[in-house]
């Protein structure tokens, strides 16, 4: 079977090879991978940034969706034909995380990821699709929007009315704005570009702001919600921006802390920390119980992920380098 693999050494060092053929042993199911959908993630692992650099040659790309093909002994819960996608995170199942269950994320350092024709998963670790999504559509669900899903729903809760304060259009922000709307809430949408700002709104953004051209947005923020601030934000950026978001959620509100795109370190003003009573929530992806859950809701309100462009498998290098441009508003999918 033909997978890409990496080292950890750029791009331009990505392999695309062939190896054996799996097959399932007991409580494992083989799926025939049918796409895959790319995360900022897989760039820290391609190019080895710190800890997500491979020790050994690894197969990149956590999330992708696929048949099931062929099922080993004992296996329960699918059969040859169930359409699937694996959860980033194995051997979180339910409850909270703790360090039995983060381990061996999906196509990271540690464990192989799904850019292979076929990967064997134990049938615990996946989770059936919805039924009306696209291949390229239901790739987008593991990480991205079981991450919004964690922040929207379990951790912030939001609730009808409250004003939610979403940063940028990649794919766990779309994902966010879809729930946030879906649960009765109010997005608000930051981006620099008019473009995207619209098709935000054409996805139910009641406010949006470029913050290009109004650079002091979190004072912007304040202006729009009565000097009160935003219910929640669900932070993406991360760096010096997390000041700006604690200036710009109300007392007593929620932070979501999702992003590294602006580093691995944020400075915090812990005077206004405090002074505000903030909840901040770091947010890593979420269980199975969470992806299931939030399956059920995506069904019950037909949500349809948004997906930017797909490449062909073989252009994976070529779909990284777009996901690198940042010119993709939703998800960049690979497909076999």
């Amino acid at each position: 079977m033909k997978a890409f693999t990496t080292l950890g050494d750029g791009i331009a060092a990505l392999r695309l090879v062939e190896l054996p053929w799996p097959s399932p042993g007991p409580g494992e199911v083989l799926v025939r991978m049918s796409a895959a959908a790319l995360n900022f993630r897989d760039l820290l692992v391609v190019k080895g940034i710190a800890g997500w650099k491979p020790s050994s040659i690894r197969i990149p790309v956590s999330d992708g969706v696929g048949i099931v093909t062929a099922v080993g002994a004992q296996v329960t819960r699918f059969l040859p034909g169930d359409r699937v996608a694996g959860i980033f995170l194995p051997h979180w199942q339910s409850g909270e995380l703790g360090p039995d269950q983060y381990t061996v994320p999906l196509g990271g350092a540690a464990a192989d990821g799904v850019l292979a024709e076929y990967r064997l998963f134990q049938e615990q670790a996946v989770v059936a699709v919805p039924a009306h999504l696209t291949d390229a559509e239901a790739a987008t669900l593991p990480v991205a929007a079981v991450t919004a899903w964690h922040a929207v729903r379990r951790r912030s809760r939001v609730q009808p009315g409250e004003h939610v304060l979403i940063q940028g259009t990649g794919g766990v922000s779309l994902f966010a704005l879809q729930f946030a709307q879906a649960l009765g809430g109010r997005p608000l949408v930051l981006s620099s570009s008019d473009e995207k700002l619209e098709r935000a709104r054409a996805m139910g953004a009641t406010d949006t702001i470029n913050y290009k051209k109004i650079p002091d947005w979190e004072k912007e923020v304040l202006i729009r919600t009565g000097e009160q601030g935003v219910d929640h934000v669900i932070e993406v950026v991360g760096g010096e921006n997390l000041n700006r978001s604690l200036e710009a959620v109300r007392l007593s509100g929620t932070i979501s802390f999702i992003g590294l795109l602006a580093g691995l370190s944020a400075p915090i003003n812990t005077y206004q920390f405090v002074q505000k009573n903030v909840q901040l929530h770091g947010i890593e992806t979420g269980s199975r119980e969470m992806f299931e859950e939030m399956n059920a809701f995506i069904a019950a309100h037909q949500i349809r992920p948004v997906v930017d462009r797909v490449f062909p498998f073989a252009e994976f290098p070529l779909a990284l380098r777009y996901l690198e441009s940042g010119a993709h508003f939703g998800k960049v999918v690979v497909e076999f």
